[in-house]
């Protein structure tokens, strides 16, 4: 009689473990991405649209290039072209990429690259070349 008493008094059988709920696993994340471009299209070197329209074709979601559904959406802000992406389907760093791949086929990358300036935030900059020694003859 002791030892039923004790064991029904256990915390340990009164406690059951818990498990996510399916509210919490339906809850999409959704990440904005900002790539800005305002010093190539102020000297119209680049054109944020064509930039968009090459993103919209190559971002890859389930290994195929511009199959982005609902989960990838591309707009874009005057010199800015924003990436909202659900699920963690596209990393910041995929972004960078995909940048630098755009100013290589449109021969930029010798001028242009690709900063962080936030944490969500790429930024199109020149080189900045430094020509104080050229002066001497």
């Amino acid at each position: 009689l002791l030892r039923s008493a004790r064991l029904g008094s256990s915390p340990t059988t009164n406690v059951s473990p818990k498990m996510p709920t399916k509210s919490k696993a339906a809850k999409k994340k959704t990440v904005k991405f900002y790539v800005d471009c305002w010093q190539p299209v102020e000297d119209s070197v680049l054109d944020v649209a064509t930039f968009e329209k090459f993103l919209r074709d190559t971002i890859k979601v389930d290994n195929k290039a511009g199959n982005l559904g609902d989960k990838v959406v591309l707009s874009t802000e005057k010199t800015k072209v924003v990436v909202q992406a659900t699920d963690g389907v596209i990393a910041k760093r995929y972004l960078k990429y995909l940048t630098k791949k755009y100013l290589k086929k449109q021969q930029l990358r010798d001028y242009l690259h690709v900063v962080a300036t936030a944490k969500n935030t790429y930024e199109m900059r020149y080189f900045s070349i430094n020509s104080e020694g050229d002066d001497e003859a």
